[in-house]
């Protein structure tokens, strides 16, 4: 990680600048992979398990049998952690969505909103060198929640075409059957578009690489929505001198180690800080068993020496992480200085770990500062809010001229007459 120390203020923007693949390279692959899937369906979903990950891809939904043998395979207490971590994770969901009083804006004018579950859904799920099987627990919790009747799961498979066991097992105790064995671009264009397999949803949830985010932009500009772009990993920490080194730097390779492509951060207002988190970053990377994906998301990653906690805030909410973590004095008065983050975690024994697995919040965030104008995953992410309105006769009396008066100064007279004509029948009903 290279230090910079006392950054003007201008040059901020330019070090929130995320590593990134060549956009127009991206755009061009990842656009001709979904017009592929969108084309050739199945076959070229298995051209492309050939082509990356050396796999001829045989049945591309997997069966109730290999379910069935993944969870005998799973160990007891692993079975006991996932099940304590659902539990969190709906206890923190199941008040998110709350029903909304009817309004009367005028007398006689009722107005109301509903939720309804996106009937359609479907949830990527990182597998390859990491299957994150808790990310099932944070996309398909939330979606039964919501009510959603149809929950496809895509995740790439293992060199051999199989799932790890992990990921059916905690797939089944959230409900989700439906599971397909792609991954990448060409996983999102099947759920985007369908193919003989796999079948077409209304909405694509799930965090990615870089491959994955394009693509998840680029199917909805054909109408598909998504969560947010989500992409590869990041955390930020602020820490200042009664910050405790190791658990920093342990903090920081929790990240690290996600991906080549993950950044992390370390904010301080410390000089002696920043020596003693390298020297147990040395230290701690010696075990990690992903200690070359962590070196090399390290490369890309950065710390920034300032002169305040202040200062410290002012660039983390330009930066916007997915993930902040305040190990600070009163880290609780700081968090409230907080204005762009996916999910803030407080104190020192508040890891980003626990976040990622079993506090009960959500870990699919938004990444690559979206944190600014996006919010993490939520039971509300997964429904839709209609709106109703009932207007009686007294009501349109009440609003129907300032409706008339609208539409005729913006040059809309079919808009008028529609409250024209309903005026002129209360009016004819009256000197009856």
């Amino acid at each position: 990680m290279k230090t910079v120390s006392y950054p003007p203020r201008e040059s901020w923007q330019a070090l929130t600048a995320r590593p990134e693949i060549k956009k127009s390279a991206l755009y061009t692959l990842v656009m001709e992979i979904i017009n592929d899937v969108k084309i050739n369906g199945d076959r070229a979903l298995r051209k492309y398990s050939r082509e990356f990950d050396g796999l001829n891809l045989g049945e591309i939904k997997v069966t109730p049998d290999e379910i069935d043998a993944a969870e005998l395979s799973v160990p007891d207490d692993l079975k006991e952690a996932i099940r304590l971590a659902k539990q969190n994770i709906e206890k923190f969901h199941s008040g998110q969505l709350k029903d909304e009083p009817v309004t009367e804006t005028s007398p006689g004018v009722k107005c109301w909103r509903k939720n309804l579950p996106i009937a359609d859904v479907g949830l990527y799920i990182p597998g390859g060198t990491a299957p994150l099987f808790s990310t099932i627990l944070m996309l398909a919790v939330p979606a039964k929640i919501a009510g959603c009747k149809n929950i496809v799961l895509c995740t790439p498979p293992a060199k051999d075409g199989a799932i790890n066991p992990v990921l059916l097992y905690t797939a089944r105790l959230a409900g989700i059957t439906e599971i397909y064995r792609t991954g990448g671009a060409q996983a999102i264009a099947a759920m985007a578009y369908g193919t003989e397999s796999v079948p077409a949803v209304s909405k694509i949830f799930g965090p990615g690489n870089q491959y994955v985010t394009r693509a998840k932009q680029l199917v909805q500009l054909d109408g598909i929505a998504i969560d947010m772009p989500a992409g590869p990993s990041e955390v930020l920490v602020i820490a200042d001198k009664f910050a405790n080194p190791e658990f920093v730097a342990a903090d920081l390779l929790s990240q690290a180690e996600h991906g080549t492509d993950s950044q992390v951060v370390l904010l301080t207002t410390d000089e002696g800080i920043i020596s003693k988190v390298r020297n147990e970053i040395s230290v701690q990377i010696r075990n990690l068993p992903r200690r070359k994906i962590a070196e090399e998301a390290l490369g890309n990653s950065f710390t920034v020496l300032l002169k305040t906690i202040d200062e410290c805030m002012d660039f983390s909410n330009l930066y916007a992480p997915e993930h902040l973590i305040i190990a600070t004095e009163r880290a609780s008065e700081i968090a409230g200085k907080v204005k762009n983050a996916g999910s803030v975690f407080i104190g020192k024994f508040s890891c980003e770990s626990a976040g990622d697995y079993a506090s009960g919040t959500n870990h699919t965030l938004p990444t690559n500062g979206y944190a600014k104008s996006y919010s993490g995953v939520s039971a509300e992410s997964f429904v839709k809010k209609i709106t109703f309105q009932e207007v009686t006769s007294s009501g349109i009396k009440n609003i129907g001229k300032a409706i008339e008066l609208m539409a005729e100064a913006e040059q809309l007279s079919g808009h008028s007459n529609a409250v024209s004509l309903r005026l002129k029948s209360i009016e004819d009903e009256q000197n009856r």
